[in-house]
């Protein structure tokens, strides 16, 4: 099983967002039981939260089921899953501190867009002060870093579907 975490500031607009996104592809390619996915931030701005009313209406417009709280990132995360991967520098800086904080020193931080070329080291811009169409442009942004997430990971791992 490849455990996949998802990793924004307070876990309620991005991270759960690309959670759903990143499930739906996994379920579309029927490898739901190669795959344990989930969400957490940075912050505790919002534990126990549910996503922001915006990530919940474009998941809603996608069809992507979104059944998430919100939580903080913690020590066993770092144990628990294969793949960390953060949403901007400012979380990746918080969850490469931490992770040396918990003894995981070793443990690799992807970046987010870092999974296309054109736009590793970008960030995905956080919507949560702007309006609806921030959410729009980061489903996009997300959509197409998880279909090219997913390839490489499918391509490590030699899953063949």
């Amino acid at each position: 099983m490849i455990r996949v975490l998802f990793v924004c500031l307070g876990n309620i607009c991005r991270s759960p967002l690309a959670e759903a996104i990143f499930t739906q592809k996994v379920k579309t390619a029927n490898m739901q039981t190669r795959f344990k996915t989930d969400s957490a931030g940075t912050s505790d701005f919002h534990i126990g939260e549910l996503p922001d009313d915006r990530t919940i209406k474009c998941a809603t417009k996608y069809s992507l089921p979104l059944k998430h709280r919100a939580r903080q990132v913690n020590r066993t995360d770092f144990r628990d899953f294969d793949y960390i991967i953060a949403m901007d520098e400012n979380n990746l800086r918080t969850l490469n501190n931490l992770k040396v904080r918990y003894g995981f020193a070793d443990k690799e931080i992807h970046l987010m867009r870092d999974f296309i070329a054109e736009t590793m080291g970008m960030p995905v811009p956080d919507p949560y002060y702007g309006g609806e169409e921030g959410f729009e442009e980061i489903y996009h942004i997300l959509d197409e870093a998880l279909e090219s997430f997913l390839t490489q990971v499918k391509s490590t791992h030699q899953i063949y579907v």
